[in-house]
């Protein structure tokens, strides 16, 4: 009996020294993972101190609708005979310019000017002896025969530029052979597609702005001149909407049918000075920041903003683009008293400064 009670007694204390290894491990443990969150979080906000300095930009934006396309010249008119024949005389050379009416060339006449004397011969004989209606079918083959010998210039139908001339006294012509080209480049034009999303921003008189790989001088002003109250599915499937635009005076580099890329400027650009709006604090109601200098040091100033949409701010005075400003943890989803406010703009734009985009309007095609 004494045997088995001192067994009980000892499988009572080895129970109990377990249980005493086991809350102390806990607390080892505990203690372990509360010092880890400690150590954690410390170097955490660490690294967040280091990290929560925010850069001020500058960015603007363009409330544009994109085209593309290839000028043409306001005019264009094939040099061309009406008949056959041998070049008798050229009258300009590539490059002159041109007056409406003038002749440009003509071809060798002798048949046709025989044939008209022949018949004014006939005609004054006719008028001793012969009657009313000779008279009148003479008169009328008269009309023909002059238009025929009119057919043997040709002449511009408009103020222009030879912009091409590939003839020569003694050349042989056949009707309709192409010599050269006539050109009015007092205006050029192009027809561009607007997808229908961006129709309604369209307006006559909107500035374009023209890029032209063939020309390095920057870019051409011009405007839109009209589009049609209907829209054209193209073989893509897609509705557009053909509008002409335009461009006066044209640079003499510039020829018919050179490519170009543009923007058609739906508002003017918006030019905005940015930074997260936990770069901005609060003092009795007065915005100001934290600048950075390149010491390291801190220099607080004034400043005045305004909302710009959810997470910026833009700066109206008081810091320049560049400047870096210590975060001072204003998250509120709204500007304080004593600030200057003003919503962003909603919708679509483009930024040319890169960074987040806001709108005004259609983006570009």
């Amino acid at each position: 009996m004494a045997l088995s009670s001192n067994r009980s007694s000892n499988r009572n204390r080895s129970k109990k020294g377990k249980i005493i290894k086991i809350v102390i491990i806990s607390v080892v443990v505990i203690a372990l993972g509360t010092a880890g969150v400690f150590v954690a979080r410390k170097l955490v906000s660490g690294n967040s101190a280091e990290e929560t300095t925010y850069k001020v930009r500058q960015e603007t934006y363009e409330n544009v609708i994109e085209i593309s396309g290839n000028i043409a010249a306001a005019n264009s008119q094939t040099l061309q005979a009406a008949g056959s024949g041998t070049v008798q005389a050229v009258y300009v050379k590539e490059g002159d310019r041109v007056k409406k009416g003038q002749v440009i060339m003509e071809l060798d006449s002798t048949e046709q000017q025989y044939n008209l004397a022949k018949l004014d011969y006939d005609i004054a004989q006719k008028k001793i002896s012969g009657s009313k209606r000779e008279l009148e079918l003479l008169q009328t083959q008269r009309e023909m025969l002059v238009s025929k010998l009119d057919e043997r210039k040709v002449v511009a139908y408009f103020d222009g530029i030879i912009a091409k001339l590939s003839v020569a006294p003694g050349d042989y012509l056949n009707a309709k052979d192409a010599v050269g080209t006539l050109i009015d480049r007092s205006y050029m034009t192009a027809s561009v597609e607007i997808v229908e999303t961006d129709v309604a921003k369209l307006s006559i008189g909107q500035t374009v702005h023209f890029t032209f790989p063939a020309y390095s001088k920057g870019t051409v002003d011009g405007y839109v001149v009209s589009y049609p109250a209907v829209g054209t599915v193209t073989n893509r499937g897609a509705t557009v909407v053909n509008a002409e635009v335009r461009i006066d005076n044209p640079p003499n580099e510039i020829l018919p049918n050179y490519s170009f890329t543009g923007k058609i400027e739906i508002a003017a650009s918006v030019t905005v000075v940015i930074v997260e709006r936990q770069a901005i604090g609060y003092d009795n109601g007065n915005a100001y920041v934290e600048v950075i200098n390149a010491d390291g040091t801190t220099t607080q100033r004034n400043v005045s903003v305004e909302a710009y949409g959810t997470q910026y701010v833009n700066i109206l005075s008081g810091v320049r683009p560049g400047e870096t400003l210590k975060s001072l943890g204003n998250v509120s989803g709204s500007l304080r008293a004593g600030t200057s406010s003003g919503g962003g703009w909603g919708g679509g734009s483009r930024s040319s400064g890169g960074g987040m985009s806001f709108g005004m309007g259609g983006m570009g095609r």
